[in-house]
């Protein structure tokens, strides 16, 4: 059933903004300190079975300089630099292996796919961990890690691995740099969507139901999903809310919206528990580059599935030609 706004009142709804004190400072900060680290790209070509794509085992220095995995994937017959995607993963998701990623190389694409630290896929080992620690009590999961200060928070060394990620990509002699496009669904929808408000001139982003936008909104009308996490800790840790919201508050993917440019395709799906349809239309809303939204009436959590993926086809093909 819906669980959350008519649709008349969320093609309207765009309530305030959560940005707290000092947040450009805050990224611009976080963003200069990764820099300081050498970036460190390394490609090793691997025999992934995969006739007409040549496939690459990546690793790049990402917050901390800490060593974070990936693929890239390449058009086998590609003869000048491509357009590339950097593909961002949901919540509890791996890299997993270069045959899971064929849609965008198979659209002609160079595809650079950004594992998560201390994530993982199914049933395997994650190749990144994430070195940093915790010392605020939390629940399991990564939603709670750091919760109490923005600079110790899980999710700060997350979006600075994916605008790492980015760089990666343009340095890469098979990229065109001035065509980059940041995709992801959920956490990797969080991930491309703070990746529009920190890196200024992508060339457009894909962002399906993107989790971590209005969280405040979604912590009110949701226990599903990773916002449950919160939910259980705040259960517990009365007096700690307002300083773990005032954390979240400077990864909400509201304020990254607001400073985006780059041409953007939303999704929302209006049965989603996990990442409540209001949430997703705030983050629309207050995109601020040229956007476009495909809304999923009867869909939950896997919004548009096959359907997205062919608009976001045609959105890349007329986006890049």
């Amino acid at each position: 059933m819906f669980t959350d706004l008519p649709l008349d009142e969320l093609r309207r709804y765009r309530p305030p903004l959560p940005e707290p004190a000092g947040f450009d400072a805050f990224w611009q900060r976080t963003l200069a300190e990764a820099r300081g680290h050498d970036l460190a790209p390394r490609f090793t070509e691997v025999d992934a079975g995969l006739a007409l794509l040549r496939s690459y085992d990546v690793e790049f220095s990402g917050f901390g300089g800490h060593r974070i995995r990936g693929w890239f994937l390449l058009p086998r017959d590609a003869s000048e630099p491509l357009p590339c995607v950097v593909q961002y993963i949901g919540y509890g998701g791996g890299r997993l292996l270069p045959h899971d990623w064929l849609l965008w190389p198979s659209a002609g694409y160079a595809t650079l796919v950004m594992d998560t630290r201390g994530q993982s896929g199914p049933n395997r080992p994650g190749d990144t961990p994430d070195p940093v620690g915790s010392t605020n009590p939390g629940v399991p999961g990564k939603m709670t890690q750091g919760l109490l200060d923005p600079h110790d928070y899980y999710y700060r060394r997350l979006f600075t691995d994916a605008v790492r990620a980015v760089e990666v990509a343009r340095g890469h002699a098979a990229v065109d740099p001035r065509r980059i496009v940041v995709a992801g669904g959920s956490q990797g929808g969080a991930s491309a969507l703070a990746v529009t408000g920190l890196v200024p001139d992508l060339a457009g982003a894909l962002i399906d139901v993107p989790f971590l936008t209005h969280i405040r909104r979604a912590l009110d009308v949701t226990d599903e999903g990773p916002y449950g996490e919160l939910t259980r800790y705040f259960a517990g840790e009365r007096t700690h809310i307002d300083t773990a919201l005032d954390t979240l508050d400077h990864f909400d993917g509201l304020n990254f919206a607001t400073r985006a440019s780059a041409p953007a395709l939303f999704a929302t799906a209006l049965r989603d528990p996990i990442v409540p349809p209001s949430t997703g239309f705030a983050a629309y809303h207050h995109y601020a580059g040229e956007k476009d939204l495909r809304v999923w009436r009867f869909n939950a959590h896997e919004s548009g599935g096959g359907q997205q993926r062919a608009a976001e086809i045609r959105f890349l093909r007329e986006l890049l030609a």
